[in-house]
């Protein structure tokens, strides 16, 4: 992982020249960075931009120099398949992704296809808009998923970059939230944040159902299996597991306590269009706000270090 110049040129048919104005790092870059081969390289990782039209290429009517456009991980769709008629695009399984199979937003400039961007709005900072693009959409997405009434719990696994936002967006939800991490620090945060519980990991399924009776969802923002484990254990009768961390390495799904306890598994990947322009408007009423490090792009590869080490509280984003 390095920071160099590329040459970018102009932006041609359908797409847009964007000055990015900063960019969210995600575990989801740590995870594009790791792979042994990929589908494009070298790659422009990043995914959580926010930026400012610069320049159109030909044919693009729909946006305007000067005008505020976010990036997130879903790139371009077919725009014709059942999932993109449904409004479901992110299951499209012709769609491109930005810091994977396009450049991503990791850069001062990106050449952007038009119909990829997002209204952004020019009431939040760049910093703290920016990872709302994917750790705040993804959050609000898995929540939705988990089908959870006011009144109802909620154990979130992982208190990173997602969990922190997971924590707001389900307390303004009315739901009832356990927090569950490894980091004595994180779960302190999560304390603060109004977590009800918070648990240590190993311990957390245990925990869960002394104190809980049993959560009615738990969401495992992490790529931990080991998480995902005393998530499965945490859950009540008829709970739901809301899977959303990328892990190379699997788990092992008990059968029988599935099926005799009526246990449903979910995964969860980003969310609807709908649900990120609420995801928005929350941080514009003040609802929901991301704790953000703010750094220079030169820091990035030992941001993706500090990253892998799990000493990121909140969201590292780039300014440029």
């Amino acid at each position: 992982m390095t920071v160099e110049p590329v040459y970018l040129g102009e932006p041609g048919p359908g797409e847009v020249l964007v000055r990015m104005e900063a960019c969210g790092v995600c575990h989801s870059d740590l995870f594009v960075a790791g792979l042994e081969k990929l589908p494009l390289a070298p790659i422009t990782l990043g995914h959580e931009g926010i930026g400012t039209v610069e320049a159109l290429g030909e044919g693009v009517a729909d946006w305007a120099p000067g005008e505020r456009a976010g990036m997130t991980f879903l790139g371009t769709t077919c725009g014709t398949c059942e999932w993109c008629q449904a409004g479901r695009e992110r299951f499209c399984p012709k769609q491109m992704n930005f810091g994977y199979t396009l450049h991503g937003a990791l850069s001062e400039f990106a050449i952007v296809p038009a119909s990829a961007l997002v209204r952004a709005p020019g009431a939040l900072a760049a910093v703290d808009a920016a990872p709302l693009c994917c750790a705040g959409w993804t959050a609000y997405g898995a929540l939705r998923e988990a089908g959870l009434e006011p009144g109802q719990n909620v154990a979130l696994f992982g208190f990173g970059g997602l969990g922190h936002l997971a924590l707001q967006i389900a307390r303004h939800r009315g739901l009832r939230v356990a927090a569950v991490d490894v980091s004595e620090q994180k779960l302190e945060q999560a304390r603060a944040g109004g977590a009800e519980i918070t648990a240590r990991a190993e311990e957390a399924g245990r925990r869960l159902q002394k104190e809980f009776g049993g959560v009615h969802a738990a969401i495992v923002l992490t790529a931990s299996p080991a998480a995902i484990q005393q998530a499965f254990r945490s859950l009540r009768r008829n709970g739901t597991l809301v899977l959303v961390g990328l892990a190379a390495s699997g788990y092992e799904l008990p059968l029988v306590d599935t099926v005799l306890k009526g246990v449903t598994v979910r995964g969860s990947f980003l969310g609807s269009r709908q649900d990120l322009s609420e995801v928005f408007q929350l941080a514009c009423d003040g609802a929901i706000r991301a704790q953000v490090q703010a750094h220079a792009l030169a820091e990035t590869p030992a941001i993706l270090e500090s990253l892998r080490r799990g000493e990121i509280a909140g969201r590292a984003v780039i300014s440029f």
